[in-house]
């Protein structure tokens, strides 16, 4: 079979422009989403490309399970992005209010600046 590491990490890279796309036109929450997305694909993408399979959507989850060395720091920024795969899509992830009324600039900000540092740690493990 195929390794299709370069796949995916091409597709974590193209959902984290969605990212800064949506964040453009002010759709924080699809900002915040398409950002953990693309952290998501992007660690799979090196599972792969190790030669492991990778599943779930716990992005601090899936930097742990590497065999080899991730900084705490990246773990802590990938929990804020694990934050952001639920509760940006369903009206019922707050206890009120549309999804798009809990998000703004600042968390898409933060969102795409952390999905892109994983994806610099990616890009370099995957070299």
């Amino acid at each position: 079979m195929a390794n299709r590491a370069e796949d995916w990490f091409a597709q974590a890279k193209r959902d984290l422009e969605h990212a800064r796309s949506a964040q453009r036109e002010s759709c924080h929450e699809w900002a915040c989403f398409a950002a953990q997305q693309s952290a998501e694909k992007a660690v799979k993408a090196l599972h792969l490309s190790l030669g492991q399979e990778a599943w779930g959507h716990v992005v601090s989850r899936l930097l742990q399970e590497l065999p080899l060395t991730v900084a705490e720091d990246l773990v802590e920024k990938a929990k804020v992005l694990d934050n952001f795969y639920v509760a940006t899509r369903y009206a019922n992830g707050h206890p009120e209010g549309p999804p798009f009324e809990h998000y703004g600039s600042i968390q898409s900000t933060q969102a795409i600046d952390y999905a892109g540092q994983i994806l610099q740690f990616i890009r370099a493990e995957m070299a």
